[in-house]
């Protein structure tokens, strides 16, 4: 398999999943001198009066960045299939005690989901976006997933549960470049947005203050924050508003006994409605030595024996050295050469053979090392 980053062929039509961003802008222009017919299309996937939702502005970037390159705008919205096929799923996990990505979800079932069929509406070959990461046909047998040459700012963690027939018409213009790289290409161009900042994240994220966001979608359920020993040391407001290794927010003064020391998140005891915090930042209630996926979306053919690969248990989390273990169930039980700390149920596990990606599920168990029954889920 050669590491070629796809492209489509000279005269292909593409459309690019415009966002107004720098990134997507630079997609678009990438696709065009490379003699592509392109078009763009705009998503709205959140309610445009949501006062934290940048969608107005942004289409007016995207506006201005398809009149610097002369392309064709499309606009079109996906809120009420993102509501239904991804937020809906995140109220459910956290009302779960967990901890989801909607990213993950957003990509498949909208950028690459109904985005992409509406672009093969409109007469498209393939879909394009900015995403950091490659496709890379391997000899007839499909596409593959890569990382992205810059490793900071790699986001094939995010487009890990795409199919392959969702990737063979995919294309990711920015796979082989750096973010400074693309920041240059766009001033030279003359973008407009080539100095607009990098979005924080989906819309109903964003600038917002979360815990309340949080509020006003699920009940809040008050219950004690309790140590490891047992000693209750405050209150919380519901297990759905914390999430394991968090710092901050949990509001417990000094305490007797307990120094100035750091409060941190490490289990969620839903039969008590507890919170359970330590001091430690490597607390072994923290520590997980191993964990069992949800049932896992392979890209390619699923291995039916133990392997040993690398794993990434965030987006920004460093790859971590491990055996892949799959069950009957479809289900994998990763066992790592080190503890991991903060493995968080909901989130996702994604596997890597060097910079090719497997696939991954969200992470359903954890085993911690404080105890050898210990389990977080």
């Amino acid at each position: 398999m050669s590491d070629r980053n796809f492209q489509p062929p000279a005269g292909a039509r593409v459309i690019v999943g415009l966002s107004g961003g720098v990134d997507s802008a630079v997609a678009a222009l990438l696709l065009r001198e490379a003699g592509c017919r392109v078009e763009a299309l705009f998503m709205q996937n959140w309610d445009a009066d949501d006062t934290y939702c940048t969608s107005a502005q942004d289409f007016q970037d995207a506006r201005a960045i398809c009149g610097e390159l002369d392309l064709t705008l499309h606009r079109v919205d996906f809120s009420a299939q993102y509501r239904q096929q991804v937020f809906a799923d995140f109220l459910h996990e956290h009302a779960r005690g967990r901890t989801p990505n909607p990213d993950v979800l957003c990509n498949r079932e909208i950028k690459f989901g109904v985005a992409a069929q509406y672009a093969r509406r409109l007469g498209a070959e393939f879909f394009a976006t900015g995403h950091y990461a490659r496709r890379i046909d391997d000899g007839g047998d499909g596409a593959a997933l890569f990382k992205g040459r810059d490793a900071a700012k790699d986001q094939s963690y995010f487009l890990h549960s795409l199919t392959r027939e969702q990737l063979g018409t995919a294309t990711f213009p920015l796979g082989d470049l750096d973010k400074a790289e693309v920041r240059r290409i766009a001033q030279r161009a003359g973008l407009p947005v080539h100095d607009k900042r990098d979005s924080t994240g989906i819309c109903f994220i964003g600038e917002r203050p979360f815990r309340e966001f949080l509020a006003t979608h699920l009940p809040t359920s008050p219950g004690w924050i309790e140590t490891a020993t047992g000693e209750r040391v405050g209150e919380h407001q519901g297990l759905a508003f914390y999430t394991l290794g968090q710092r901050g927010g949990l509001q417990i003064g000094g305490r007797a006994g307990h120094g100035n020391a750091p409060w941190y998140v490490a289990a969620k005891d839903s039969g008590r409605n507890v919170l359970l915090v330590v001091q430690q930042h490597d607390h072994p209630l923290l520590l997980a030595e191993q964990l069992e996926t949800a049932p896992m979306h392979w890209i390619g053919p699923p291995p039916d024996a133990s392997f040993a690969c690398t794993a990434r248990l965030r987006h920004r989390h460093a790859d971590q050295h491990a055996v892949a273990e799959p069950q009957f169930s479809g289900r994998v039980v990763l066992r790592f050469a080190k503890p991991q700390r903060a493995a968080t149920p909901g989130q996702y596990a994604v596997l890597y053979r060097g910079d090719h990606c497997l696939g991954g599920a969200a992470i359903d168990r954890v085993a911690i090392i404080a105890s050898s029954t210990a389990e977080v889920s």
